[in-house]
């Protein structure tokens, strides 16, 4: 499999009008104040599901059924992919079998049953989700959507670039570096790829938690696993490794990648509340947390507005409470 093409992401684009939420570009003073510089928030908490999962799922389970008789569908999941598998299986009219790791958030394992789906659970230190996974597609002879690595879902992710290209044109933008929250990088190069012919001024920068920064590492041309016995509360982006399909992409198209801690990830979540009233998970929230960052370096080119990806929004009632509480009062 290679990544898609231009063409794979206008048909995707096409398949998906009229069922995915065209996310809005929010800016709020309060946060320029805290960047130093211009923070644009592309809101995909808003998108069906809480996050832009559903996207991707939307444009393989679409792809999928043009192509065959597809009854059912398998996929790995630390939930948001979950979530938007079941909601697209449910749309088709197919079942959705979603292996999770057994300590996932409730939030997420709530809403893939309340979208009908099955779920098969795995411990993630010492469970193997993929060995898992293909056990079901070989019992019940279904197909398994991958979370980053399809062409078909990188294509439907390509989406969230492809309305931030006409949205920056309207808002004046011509450079700015684009902070995107990064596990495998689905979401990241999928972008990267719509920015290369719709703005090719806008640069991706990835963001990952500390300790799970696989790919700023590998970008940087020094791959390895991330660290043994790393933690993070940024559940949706803990990958073990940067995709074979997107790695390539953003090694061409990408600037160096941002990792941040979980206390800033925490702070993003309480800033963007106060400020833009939308509600991030950690994961969904790195993106900013680096934003914010800026007038410590953190990273887009100097005197250029930065435009952060609020990739997700499923988060749990303690760790929300948590984030708040990090405010001083």
């Amino acid at each position: 499999m290679t990544a898609p093409d231009i063409a794979m992401i206008d048909a995707a684009a096409a398949r998906l009008a009229g069922h995915v939420r065209r996310t809005p570009l929010l800016r709020a003073p309060g946060l320029d104040a805290v960047a130093g510089r211009p923070v644009f928030v592309k809101a995909e908490c808003l998108q069906h599901t809480g996050s832009f999962k559903y996207r991707g799922a939307k444009s393989a389970i679409t792809a999928l059924c043009t192509q065959s008789d597809v009854r059912g569908v398998v996929a790995c999941s630390s939930g948001n992919h979950g979530q938007g598998i079941a909601r697209a299986a449910a749309e088709a009219g197919i079942a959705a079998v979603i292996v999770l790791p057994d300590d996932a958030p409730d939030a997420k394992v709530v809403a893939i049953r309340a979208l009908g789906a099955e779920i098969a659970t795995y411990d993630r230190s010492t469970g193997d989700r993929d060995a898992l996974a293909a056990a079901i597609c070989a019992d019940r002879g279904l197909p398994l959507v991958l979370p980053f690595d399809d062409p078909q879902v990188i294509a439907g992710q390509a989406g969230v670039g492809l309305e931030l290209a006409a949205q920056a044109a309207e808002a004046g933008i011509d450079r700015a570096d684009v902070l995107v929250c990064c596990g495998g990088g689905g979401l990241s190069a999928g972008i990267a790829l719509a920015l290369e012919r719709g703005a090719p001024g806008l640069r991706v920068r990835t963001v990952e938690p500390e300790g799970f920064d696989d790919m700023a590492r590998a970008l940087r041309g020094t791959p390895g696993p991330n660290p043994t016995g790393a933690r993070s509360i940024c559940d949706a982006i803990l990958t073990p490794a940067p995709g074979r399909l997107t790695l390539p992409v953003l090694a061409r198209l990408a600037g160096p990648g941002l990792a941040v801690p979980d206390s800033a990830a925490l702070r993003a979540m309480a800033l963007a509340f106060v400020h833009l009233r939308i509600v991030l998970e950690p994961g969904g929230a790195v993106a900013l947390a680096a934003a914010l960052a800026e007038a410590s370096g953190g990273g887009a080119r100097e005197g250029d507005p930065v435009i952060a990806i609020a990739s997700g929004g499923n988060v749990d009632p303690a760790v929300y409470t948590r984030a708040l509480g990090a405010l001083p009062g």
